[in-house]
């Protein structure tokens, strides 16, 4: 990672450090929190759509699951909170992994379409397996995040908590694409057929990204079930997987800090225009349309 990218972490980690000093309420910090969550989901999407060159429209799903697979395993069967949010991480690996394979030697609007029919079988199971999800109802009672007797039982800890976890994978991230890996990665998304002639293995960078990039969008949706304490279907929606998508495209596809930039404006814009949230979708996929 070069010397900008540190200054501009250093920074970044400030801000957000200093911030909530000038919020005046809670609701801010809620909404501040829910961007920190969609910042992971983004920064893995940036990895698959930007620097792999694959689209997905199916990231609500691995969200979905890591929030239910989380939520089920510690409020029903009592398992400890932490090793289970990495269960779940490893859990929707495998279920990417298993899906990545067949799906990831489509290319463009075959893809696309792939993944967005993974969405809706996972959105349906949601709603449909209502004696373990709690169906349209949602699941409630969910325990909140804590480390030993630490319960971050407010949105002011939870906010250092989310934004903490986002900060250290942006960093993981950012050391990523300037790595080896991170140049055969850029290799492929500018021309597949150039990284094999320079020995890249395509078939396993594409299984390893899409499965890196379910894994995060996994563990922000365990984060997110503990902070809220109850989820629904209706949060893991298409709708879901095209903001986070806009999100990338809004910050440019090849940049981190892009998708930064991307996450936090589309996460707070839509709180400040409350009066035309029932257009919310057609905003998004008008922004889609502008952009590609």
């Amino acid at each position: 990672m070069g010397k900008k990218n540190k200054t501009y972490l250093f920074f970044w980690a400030l801000a957000i450090g200093l911030l909530p000093l000038a919020l005046t309420n809670n609701y801010h910090l809620m909404v501040l929190n829910i961007a920190a969550l969609n910042l992971i989901i983004v920064i893995g999407l940036t990895l698959l759509l930007g620097y792999a060159g694959q689209i997905s429209l199916g990231h609500a799903a691995f969200f979905g699951l890591g929030a239910y697979l989380s939520a089920i395993l510690t409020t029903t069967y009592g398992l400890p909170l932490w090793p289970t949010l990495v269960l779940a991480m490893i859990l929707t690996g495998l279920i990417a992994y298993v899906i990545g394979i067949p799906t990831l030697k489509l290319e463009g609007h075959y893809l696309v379409m792939a993944t967005l029919g993974f969405n809706v079988i996972i959105y349906i199971v949601m709603v449909q397996l209502d004696s373990v999800t709690g169906g349209p109802s949602g699941f409630a009672g969910i325990p909140r995040l804590a480390i030993g007797n630490w319960v971050f039982d407010s949105d002011l800890k939870t906010y250092y908590l989310l934004w903490a976890v986002s900060c250290g994978i942006l960093l993981l991230a950012l050391n990523l694409i300037h790595s080896r890996a991170g140049r055969a990665m850029a290799a492929l998304s500018h021309n597949e057929i150039a990284a094999r002639c320079s020995g890249v293995d395509v078939e396993t960078f594409k299984i390893k990204i899409f499965v890196t990039s379910a894994v995060l969008a996994s563990l922000a949706g365990s984060l997110y079930a503990h902070y809220l304490t109850f989820i629904s279907p209706g949060s893991f929606s298409i709708f879901y997987s095209l903001q986070v998508v806009t999100m990338v495209l809004i910050g440019g596809m090849g940049s981190l800090w892009g998708a930064a930039f991307g996450a936090i404006l589309l996460t707070v814009l839509p709180e400040l225009l409350h009066a035309v949230k029932e257009y919310n979708i057609l905003i998004y996929g008008l922004i889609l349309m502008i952009i590609l």
